[in-house]
């Protein structure tokens, strides 16, 4: 099939199927004319690499564990078991982080109200 098809029965636009290939995450054949071709099994692998982007992966993050999806083994899946578990605890850390600023956010707000509120009553003596 070629790009756009692939494109539209994976549900991701042109440009994303392109830059899978360019990352490496997707392979193509390509016509004498130069055209992309790809094969019944590129459908879901985009609709997988489309559930790790979701999972808040990076495209190099997502190289590293197609290993385990091409090339089956305990050994690549244990490697890619740690690798998700660092994605998860970078993720954590980075929850910890936005709780705190959005805490810090919110005891900024209560000051700025209730410093607008004592300008309101001066305002009215």
């Amino acid at each position: 099939m070629r790009i756009g098809e692939l494109a539209s029965r994976a549900g991701v636009s042109v440009r994303s199927v392109r830059y899978y290939e360019e990352q490496g995450l997707l392979i193509s054949t390509r016509s004498p004319s130069g055209q992309r071709h790809y094969t019944e099994d590129e459908v879901e692998r985009v609709a997988f690499i489309q559930r790790l982007y979701a999972a808040g992966l990076s495209s190099r993050t997502i190289t590293e564990l197609l290993p385990c999806v091409d090339a089956p083994s305990e050994e690549n899946s244990d490697s890619a078991l740690e690798r998700m578990a660092l994605e998860r605890e970078r993720l954590s850390t980075h929850i910890t982080d936005l709780v705190r600023t959005r805490d810090t956010l919110d005891g900024l707000m209560a000051t700025a109200r209730a410093h607008r509120e004592r300008l309101g009553k001066a305002a009215v003596c």
